[in-house]
């Protein structure tokens, strides 16, 4: 059975217990996701063929360090860079290394900082140069996927509610959904409950509440939805090597809907297509 608890009175490990923010919770993390979302703006021009994953890599750490913010993923469970870039047909997870980007690829840069204690975790594709139609479509239908997502966030619905929304709008639009890796419960702790699966129906997974934290991150494919992960232990690739493209919020469930709290200062949500 699940259980919530008081955000303020819980342990500092994920019990399985879906932790209740209060106002307090909510300015922290307004603070970490707002650093976040500044950086991935900051990335923007940044972007371009010839540039090397590593080069964004360093970028992401120095404008962490310069406001008094440590990446998160930094040899978390052994990772040893400061974000993830994902090129392509990797779906999640791929490794910061010094192979520079071509044009028309696709990238797409996690990053989480923390900040006094808050984990600011968001996620956005980037294009690389002149992109193909078919790569700029699939960005599209992701970054919709996501607000679609979020638009059936609110208390009372079932977390089930956000990946049905998901599914139904990517399967429609000829994609698939990756199930092997979902959103999650974030604050104080990177990864903590729930789950937030991207695929099944609206009366499936737990009631949202006020006050719950946690991120939507779908990963659709151009092909099939199947996943396999390279020796490295860390890069999740298609199987088929058809593209995948992801986008990623952190939300907070408010008694109206919800607040998302990694929007961009500048706009740039959805850098390289129409606003």
């Amino acid at each position: 059975m699940v259980t919530y608890l008081d955000a303020a009175t819980a342990p500092l490990r994920n019990t399985g217990q879906i932790r209740l923010y209060g106002e307090e919770g909510f300015a922290g993390m307004r603070k970490a996701c707002d650093l976040t979302a500044r950086c991935l703006d900051e990335l923007v021009p940044m972007v371009g063929p010839g540039v090397t994953t590593d080069t964004i890599d360093r970028f992401v750490f120095e404008f962490g360090m310069d406001n008094g913010a440590l990446p998160a993923t930094l040899n978390y469970r052994g990772y040893t860079k400061s974000s993830c870039t994902s090129i392509n047909h990797v779906v999640c997870h791929g490794i910061p290394d010094n192979k520079p980007l071509k044009d028309g690829d696709i990238v797409n840069i996690d990053v989480t900082y923390i900040l006094d204690g808050w984990h600011g975790d968001s996620s956005r594709m980037y294009p690389v140069g002149t992109i193909k139609r078919a790569a700029e479509r699939l960005l599209e239908v992701t970054h919709e996927c996501l607000m679609r997502g979020i638009a059936a966030v609110r208390p009372g619905a079932r977390t089930g509610a956000i990946g049905a929304a998901i599914q139904t709008y990517a399967e429609a639009e000829r994609c698939s959904v990756v199930r092997d890796f979902c959103g999650h419960g974030v604050g104080q702790l990177f990864h903590d409950a729930p789950n937030i699966l991207h695929y099944g129906s609206a009366n499936e997974g737990v009631e949202m509440r006020a006050g719950m934290i946690f991120t939507i991150e779908p990963m659709i494919n151009l092909g099939r939805p199947h996943v396999k992960v390279l020796s490295d232990g860390w890069t999740a690739v298609t199987r088929d090597r058809s593209l995948s493209a992801q986008y990623e919020h952190t939300i907070g469930v408010t008694d109206t809907g919800c607040e998302i709290f990694t929007l961009s200062p500048k706009k740039l949500d959805r850098p390289g297509l129409p606003v």
